[in-house]
């Protein structure tokens, strides 16, 4: 489903060398992980999946194609994938079920369908009862478990997770994580997950350790 093949990608202007010839693929279905220190292009790499940044050289494809325009890139993002961050990027000043319901407005979706998904992914993750609070009400760990609420609306068959329990305490990591593999698993989604958590990276079917903007195993 995702193939990367020998990525390099720097910033500011080729002074700050990110990835350097990254090369792996991803099946259908399949839940990987991504090991590796702060810095060493674990986020940059799930940016280039996700389309929010374009490679330096090298070959993203997800489904056997490129998708190269701005028009392609959004779309991919909207409909195929689902993106969860460390910091969960609710907008706070909107209530839990308004935050959810932004990337079905985005494609034009059916209110009354999105609603139901709504209430049974809130059902799972349990926030159900904190949907008509503002993100400025909820706890550290409801505002994740909102992300993912939000970042599966649209019943993407990727999801990207960049460090999603990271932010939490050791409590609310283990409940954040349990409902991901869940979701993940019962779903059967592609998973593509940064952590510099070994425990929870070997939960996952497969491990690729990254260092210095390489996969070194």
């Amino acid at each position: 489903m995702i193939e990367i093949n020998d990525v390099w990608k720097s910033f500011d202007d080729g002074k700050i060398a990110v990835l350097k010839g990254v090369s792996m693929q991803v099946a259908a279905g399949e839940l990987l992980a991504l090991c590796g220190t702060s810095g060493c292009g674990k986020s940059t790499l799930l940016s280039l999946i996700a389309g929010l940044e374009d490679c330096d050289r090298g070959i993203v494809k997800i489904d056997g194609r490129e998708w190269k325009t701005e028009k392609e890139k959004v779309a991919l993002l909207r409909k195929e994938i689902g993106f969860v961050f460390q910091l969960h990027h609710l907008m706070p000043d909107l209530t839990l079920a308004e935050n959810c319901m932004v990337p079905v407005i985005a494609v034009g979706g059916s209110m009354a369908m999105a609603k139901q998904r709504m209430s049974e992914l809130a059902e799972m993750t349990g926030v159900a009862h904190r949907l008509d609070r503002s993100v400025r009400e909820l706890s550290g760990g409801e505002r994740q478990r909102g992300a993912l609420v939000r970042a599966l609306m649209n019943d993407p068959r990727i999801l990207l997770a960049d460090e999603p329990t990271g932010a939490l305490d050791e409590a609310n990591r283990e409940i954040v994580f349990n409902l991901l593999l869940d979701l993940v698993k019962k779903g059967g989604k592609t998973l593509v997950m940064a952590t510099h958590d070994r425990a929870m990276a070997d939960r996952c079917d497969r491990v690729l350790q990254m260092r210095d903007g390489r996969i070194v195993m």
